[in-house]
């Protein structure tokens, strides 16, 4: 494997428990953040009629205006359910875990591939094994990042058809969570039962539309420059998570605040940005973006960056012993610590 493809490899722990144990004590109102807010069931219901209002709307025009209404609506309405589904995993809409589930898999019900479920399972795996290959589904495979490399034609690709891509990383947890379950073939038959009644009665531009909105939504578009963001080694140093604070937040639901994120996974998205506000010297002096147009532009044409631009960590056992020599059973005790 060339260097232009090989992962950064850290044989440290993931950096936000440590920084989560200092801030806590130094800021302790920090706590009174952590909650939930069920105000996010409206916006999912938002995005959901959005979707297929549009839908609706482009059946009767040529293919190529679903293709712009995708680029142009669909991807950001997308986008956001993208980030509703992942405070459902956080369980930050309702207290009842079923709800959240629930609250998921309408989400997911417009985005074509049921993925709901799947990613609630081994979502919070990434947050503790950040960088683990095994065991964190965010990480690239090998073989993805050798095969991608660093030219631009292959991350434009990589980033197009990155929910292809992402659909098999799952396939590393088998061993460690179930893969099939009831709630996912629920997952599967819902989000079936909506598309196919899209595609139906609406016709194959409205199809097009739901297909493209996806793709756009985590793909080559500037919303998806957010997977760049979140873990990729940007800034030529070796801080694997970056946080990003532009105008998109809107649409992202704040979780361009991401470093704040894994700080403390469970302060829900409203509330990530007093996080900052609080403790402003332990984000400002990181580096971070302030334009997803601009972050997709450098990892399209920067020959520096490559799909393996990311820490990486092959010991699951060392990691997890380096959090325990850390851990304290009261601190335990708050959500924040454990990201449910």
């Amino acid at each position: 494997m060339s260097k232009s493809v090989e992962f950064v490899w850290s044989e440290q722990a993931e950096p936000h428990r440590s920084r989560t144990k200092e801030m806590i004590r130094k800021y302790p109102q920090i706590r009174e953040l952590i909650g939930r807010n069920s105000n996010t069931i409206f916006v999912i219901t938002f995005c959901v009629v959005i979707q297929i209002a549009v839908a609706f709307l482009v059946k009767d025009y040529p293919w190529w205006a679903a293709l712009i209404a995708a680029y142009a609506v669909g991807a950001f309405a997308d986008h956001t359910l993208f980030i509703s589904i992942h405070e459902c995993a956080h369980n930050l809409i309702f207290k009842n875990r079923t709800l959240n589930t629930l609250a998921g898999i309408f989400a997911n019900s417009v985005m074509v591939f049921p993925s709901s479920v799947s990613f609630q399972k081994y979502h919070l795996k990434h947050h503790t094994f950040q960088g683990v290959e095994e065991l964190d589904a965010d990480m690239p495979f090998r073989w993805e990042a050798k095969l991608i490399g660093s030219s631009t034609v292959g991350k434009a690709l990589w980033l197009l058809f990155y929910p292809v891509f992402q659909m098999f990383r799952p396939l590393r947890l088998k061993n460690e969570i179930s893969i099939f379950d009831p709630w996912t073939v629920v997952n599967w038959v819902f989000n079936i039962v909506v598309t196919g009644s899209i595609f139906y009665f609406f016709g194959l531009n409205a199809g097009i539309y739901l297909v493209a909105s996806l793709f756009f939504s985590i793909g080559l578009h500037p919303v998806g420059a957010r997977w760049v963001q979140e873990h990729f080694l940007t800034h030529g140093d070796e801080q694997e998570t970056k946080s990003y604070y532009g105008p998109l937040n809107v649409v992202n639901l704040n979780v361009g605040f991401h470093n704040e994120h894994h700080d403390f996974p469970s302060v829900p998205w409203h509330k990530l940005p007093q996080i900052k506000k609080i403790a402003p010297e332990y984000y400002e002096t990181l580096g971070f973006h302030t334009s997803y147009t601009a972050l997709l532009f450098q990892f399209l044409f920067d020959k520096k960056l490559s799909v393996a631009s990311r820490v990486a960590r092959a010991d699951r056992g060392k990691v997890a012993l380096n959090d325990l020599r850390n851990y304290n059973v009261e601190e335990a005790k708050s959500s924040e610590m454990v990201g449910v």
